[in-house]
């Protein structure tokens, strides 16, 4: 089969298209998945270069959230069977490829209404959402979230699940297409990070009370700012960082303010499951919408991942097509 193979840690151009790959045999309690799209994260670019805290065993196949067609099944496998429609948020073989094995507890029916493209957006960005701000922010009805970074695929859910909760939504973007994009997925008001004086812009809306949850994916640009933006007891939940960043601490103590951080990968089985039932029912009513971006043949994944670190305002979930 074609996949992705990394053999070094480093830039883009360490992703390397392999064809002749052996296709992986599903163990006991796993699924082999026929891969026609899977999607591309900024984690993928961090593991890749070796800067974050997990690291493969090399060589390895980048990739953890695929849609696909269930190919084979371990002898200990019950909930599927070959020809299901699936998505996944985790792979034990990597999702850049044209076959991915997968733990069965990571795989979940993907509904006939999405297509594969939009299953991709589903694993990673939707769970990761929802576990920001349901379950590290603890946000209740009639609070205020400003989603900094909106545009991308876990900022769009985020302002879908937010809509959804009961949340007032605010959320930024740096292009007028991304703004639009926005808006239309749930925000109430959008600015544009970019322009002059946007935080100011930010404050007016929200007045003296300031914003109860900020969740946050450019932290090592951001923090500082989002400090002065929250209300008393507010929550900054980081999604993401590219680097470090100044603080003065004080500007949590008056406050009583709160920097979470939060990663998916540190949730248990229990609150997958709890995740996806509640995603479930947001697919079934119509608030969750998975929005697809940049999609790219499987052979220019090194453009994609340069396209993803440089990118000056996504739209989206970028996703890498195999067929």
């Amino acid at each position: 089969m074609r996949a992705i193979r990394v053999s070094e840690y480093g830039g883009p151009e360490v992703l390397k298209l392999q064809s002749d790959v052996a296709v992986p045999i599903p163990e006991e309690h796993q699924v082999l998945i026929k891969v026609p799209a899977c999607g591309v994260n900024p984690v993928d670019t961090y593991i890749r270069s070796g800067t974050y805290s997990r690291k493969p065993r090399l060589p390895a196949t980048p990739g953890v959230d695929v849609a696909g067609l269930i190919e084979a099944v371990g002898e200990r496998v019950s909930a599927f069977k070959k020809g299901d429609r699936v998505f996944t948020t985790s792979t034990v073989s990597g999702g850049y490829a044209e076959h991915a094995l997968a733990a069965d507890h990571t795989v979940y029916k993907l509904p006939e209404k999405l297509d594969f493209q939009q299953g991709d957006a589903v694993g990673v960005p939707c769970f990761t959402a929802y576990r920001a701000l349901l379950h590290s922010a603890s946000v209740k009805a009639g609070e205020s979230v400003l989603v900094h970074g909106a545009s991308g695929g876990v900022g769009l859910a985020v302002c879908q699940i937010a809509r959804a909760y009961g949340l007032r939504g605010l959320g930024t973007a740096a292009t007028e297409e991304g703004q639009r994009v926005v808006l239309q997925n749930g925000a109430h008001e959008v600015f544009n990070h970019r322009g002059d004086n946007y935080i100011d812009k930010i404050q007016k809306p929200v007045g003296e009370k300031g914003i109860d949850v900020i969740i946050e994916m450019l932290a090592n640009v951001n923090l500082s700012n989002d400090l002065n933006l929250l209300s008393q007891g507010g929550r900054v939940i980081i999604v993401g960082s590219k680097g470090p960043i100044e603080i003065n601490p004080r500007d949590t103590m008056a406050k009583e303010s709160s920097i979470k951080g939060v990663t998916l990968f540190s949730s248990t089985k229990e609150e997958f499951r709890q995740f996806a039932a509640a995603l479930q029912a947001g697919k079934e009513i119509g608030w969750l919408r998975p929005v697809i971006g940049s999609q790219y043949p499987l052979e220019t994944v090194a453009q994609a991942h340069e396209d993803l670190i440089h990118s000056s305002g996504a739209t989206g979930k970028m996703v890498l097509l195999l067929k």
